[in-house]
């Protein structure tokens, strides 16, 4: 006899309401309906031919757009024979929570955009609220529940956690499968489009090479896709279970390497990796994603779905255990970049990813010591109020409640003023093009009222700038690690190289991060020619600077064209002997000529 917590336990295949409902073949037919009129109805709100350059009318346009695109993707993704109105509704409200944040972001194609992490919140916020939705609607749709339209005891409004884990990882699955579909049925209109004109019939090709044939087509493909494969859900849950089944078995692989990772911190110090490279904390952030995903493949969406193996309930300990450490870690690099170089979005981006990571860490870390190896069930709660947590923070900052720029605009202009960083250190062109409205404001306020001359003068060029590319960047990265001297040759020997020139060979245009290299200098001479085992480089130096010499010009554009038409028409072609510099290695060339 089940225990009344056995019997608690949802059963998927008997007990959702899709699977009760039977099969409903209209919704395949209805979803390919509404896709192609989505994808009709975004090319006539668009139309970047007759919107461009108007920026404010194409960011609502865009807006637009994106609601239809979003909202009827959703609704694919929902919609049941049973309350069609619930899922029409939050299909609508998640059209529009990313709808604004498009809207709040724009406009696209101009110079003062706001942060696109918003959009990637937003989008996240209502990935999250899918699955959660799915399984709170499946819960209230039972028999027995208020509902449903019998009458008892209303049902618990708590989400169910097998099926919220189901939901999710069943999206993911039709997300990618549907692509699949759509890619099928591209290739084979396509060949079909090859096929008829063989025979002189170009009009399929004609048709697929306009915009709204494509996003109709597109469209189409993708609600079919969802709706046909949704009537097979037997077979994405079948899928889902091996996708879970297949990541479980690399959770031993992850779990060691982490181990073993920060087992090695304690004997190495942390400045290896600051200095090994730029990308400290998205690799760590990497890292405790991954373990996450793992470890949840791993405990599975119930007790009878829990991996048996000792070492696969053993890595989910180490990955639980790993995570919180690795999060504290990327803080802590997130914080020193912080310290030495002031706020910018980017990095109170990181902050709030950080956080979020040390946050499941904490979690984890809290519920393996207490529960031990009966922590599984009190993981998977754990995961759904961390889900839910999760989707409230990305929904806030996915408005513009916090303005990153306007935050990061303060503390670069008091860093500026009070002299922590100088002049030329200070990046104008993130100020300008990077912290969005409030950093352009922020460079036309100094432009006119700056403390010094040199400011404002420093803030009209970068006010007058028509793109970021016309501004000089900035590198706030420290100076690279001098090459190794047992890969380095200086020819002739005994020639010292200038250091502004040794302090760059680690570069990729230069000797690279591996094997040998050498370095032809003359003392005193403005011409360095670097030398590895595949390419060669002829570097200049000019007022104490070097850098890589330019290459030959490619000789592009319709004047060039019509002059060499002219040329060959005229018979101006002759054969000439030329002479050129180029390094050769033991009688053969490497690398291209110079000269």
């Amino acid at each position: 006899m089940n225990s009344p917590q056995d019997s608690a336990i949802p059963q998927h295949a008997a007990a959702s309401p899709e699977a009760e409902a039977g099969e409903w073949p209209l919704r395949s037919w209805g979803l390919a309906l509404l896709g192609a009129v989505v994808g009709l109805a975004i090319y006539w709100i668009v139309r970047p031919d007759k919107h461009h350059g108007d920026f404010d009318l194409m960011q609502t346009r865009v807006a637009l757009a994106t609601f239809l695109g979003i909202g009827s993707l959703i609704f694919g993704f929902l919609v049941e024979r049973t309350r069609i109105h619930w899922s029409a509704a939050c299909a609508a409200i998640g059209g529009a929570v990313v709808a604004l944040t498009i809207y709040w972001n724009g406009p696209f194609g101009s110079q003062h955009g706001e942060e696109p992490w918003r959009i990637v919140c937003a989008v996240l916020a209502v990935v999250i609220a899918a699955p959660l939705f799915q399984a709170w609607r499946d819960a209230r749709l039972m028999p027995g529940s208020s509902a449903d339209g019998q009458r008892g005891r209303p049902r618990s409004i708590t989400i169910p956690y097998p099926e919220a884990h189901g939901h999710a990882w069943t999206n993911v699955v039709l997300w990618c499968a549907a692509w699949v579909f759509v890619g099928v049925v591209w290739a084979m209109v396509l060949l079909l489009s090859e096929l008829f004109r063989l025979i002189g019939i170009s009009l399929l090709k004609d048709l697929l090479a306009k915009d709204w044939a494509a996003l109709l087509l597109t469209g189409a493909a993708l609600g079919a896709g969802i709706g046909l494969l949704r009537e097979r859900d037997g077979i994405l849950r079948l899928l889902q279970r091996v996708v879970t089944t297949i990541l479980s078995v690399l959770a031993p692989v992850l779990a060691l390497g982490l181990v073993v990772f920060l087992a090695a911190i304690p004997f190495t110090g942390l400045a290896p990796l600051w200095d090994a490279t730029r990308s400290t904390s998205p690799i760590l952030l990497g890292c405790v994603i991954g373990a996450l995903s793992l470890a949840n493949a791993v405990i599975g969406d119930e007790a009878p779905h829990e991996a048996r193996s000792p070492l696969l309930r053993g890595s989910v300990a180490a990955l639980g255990i790993a995570m919180l450490p690795l999060g504290a870690i990327a803080a802590i690099s997130t914080g020193l970049r912080i310290q030495q170089y002031g706020l910018t979005p980017d990095r109170l981006w990181a902050v709030v990813f950080t956080a979020i990571a040390c946050a499941y860490g904490l979690a984890y870390l809290v519920v393996l010591v207490r529960w031990r190896i009966r922590a599984a069930p009190h993981l998977r709660t754990a995961n759904l109020r961390l889900a839910a947590g999760l989707c409230l923070v990305a929904l806030v900052l996915s408005t513009p409640l916090v303005n990153f720029g306007a935050l990061s605009t303060r503390d670069q202009l008091a860093r500026l003023q009070s002299g922590r960083t100088p002049l030329a250190r200070f990046d104008w062109r993130a100020m300008r093009f990077d912290f969005g409205r409030a950093g352009e404001a922020a460079t036309r306020r100094l432009a006119e009222t700056g403390r010094t001359p040199e400011i404002r003068a420093a803030a009209k060029k970068a006010r007058d700038a028509k793109n970021r590319w016309s501004l000089d960047p900035v590198s706030i990265e420290p100076r690279q690690t001098p090459i190794d001297p047992a890969r380095l040759l200086v020819l002739p020997r005994g020639t010292v190289l200038p250091k502004a020139l040794h302090g760059q060979l680690q570069g990729y245009n230069a000797c690279g991060f591996s094997g040998a290299c050498t370095v032809l200098f003359e003392k005193d001479s403005d011409e360095a020619v670097i030398v590895t085992n595949d390419r060669s480089f002829l570097w200049k130096g000019e007022n104490g600077t070097w850098n890589p010499a330019p290459g030959r010009p490619n000789v592009t554009g319709q004047e060039a064209v019509e002059r060499l038409e002219t040329a060959l028409k005229a018979g101006r072609v002759e054969i000439r002997k030329v002479t050129r510099r180029q390094v050769f290695v033991d009688g053969q060339p490497v690398g291209s000529e110079f000269e």
